[in-house]
C-alpha cells in the first residue's frame, strides 16, 4: 500500500468557514452536532508520482462526533490491460466504474477502536486521466453520521483504497452501515457493507 502523507486542515462550518492548518498531524478529528458540522481536509504533500492535490473531506457527527479520519491510502491492483481482460471490456460499452469489494475491517469493534473502510474498484473506458470521487457514507440507525470523501485522478485500471475511521471512546453501540461509491463524470457504482460496535 502507498500511504499518502497528509497536511490536515480543520474546519468548523458555522455559516462561513474558518480553517486552522495543523501540519504533520496523523489524523483529522471530526466534531460538531446538529447544525454545526465538523469537517476535515487533508492536502496531499510530497507523494511520489502524485499529479494533483487531493483532500479527504468529511464531517463526523452525533454518534461519531470526536472520532477521527486517518490518512488516505491506495494501491493500483491491476493495470488497464488486465482490467479490460477481467471484464471482457470493449469500447462499445462506454465508460464504466465497477466496485469489486467494499469492506469494513474488522467487522466488529469497540468504542475507541479503528475500522478500515476499504474499497476496490475498476475504471474502464475513460481513455484519459479522470477524476474519481470516492465516498464512504456512514449511517447509524438510518441517519448519516459521517461522509469522508476524496477526489483522485485515475487512469483506467483497478484500484484499492482505504480510509481509517477511529471511533470516539463513547461511540454508540450497534450496527453502522457504510455505503461506498465511486463516481466519474459519466459513470458510477455503489455498494454497501456494515460493522458493529460492541
Amino acid at each position: 500500500m502507498k500511504t499518502i502523507s497528509v497536511l490536515v486542515v480543520f474546519m468548523m462550518l458555522i455559516g462561513s468557514c474558518a480553517s486552522i492548518p495543523e501540519e504533520h498531524k496523523g489524523t483529522a478529528t471530526g466534531a460538531g452536532v446538529g447544525a454545526v458540522a465538523g469537517a476535515t481536509a487533508g492536502a496531499l504533500l510530497g507523494s511520489k508520482g502524485a499529479k494533483t492535490e487531493m483532500a479527504i473531506v468529511g464531517g463526523l457527527l452525533g454518534a461519531l462526533a470526536g472520532g477521527a479520519i486517518g490518512h488516505y491510502a491506495y494501491d493500483k491492483k491491476r493495470d488497464k490491460a488486465d482490467t479490460y481482460d477481467k471484464y471482457n471490456y470493449d469500447s462499445s460499452k462506454g465508460s464504466m466504474v465497477r466496485i469489486e469489494e467494499a469492506d469494513a475491517v474488522p467487522a466488529t469493534v469497540r468504542p475507541g477502536d479503528t475500522v478500515d473502510l476499504r474499497m476496490t474498484y475498476a475504471l474502464l473506458g475513460t481513455d484519459r486521466e479522470t477524476t474519481v470521487t470516492e465516498t464512504r457514507e456512514i449511517l447509524y440507525e438510518g441517519e448519516i453520521f459521517g461522509k469522508p470523501q476524496v477526489n483522485v485522478k485515475r487512469n483506467d485500471g483497478t484500484y484499492s483504497s482505504t480510509v481509517p475511521l477511529t471511533l470516539p471512546g463513547d461511540a454508540k453501540r450497534g450496527k453502522y452501515s457504510v455505503v461506498f461509491s465511486a463516481k466519474t463524470e459519466n459513470a458510477s457504482d455503489s455498494r454497501g457493507t456494515s460493522f458493529y460496535v460492541q
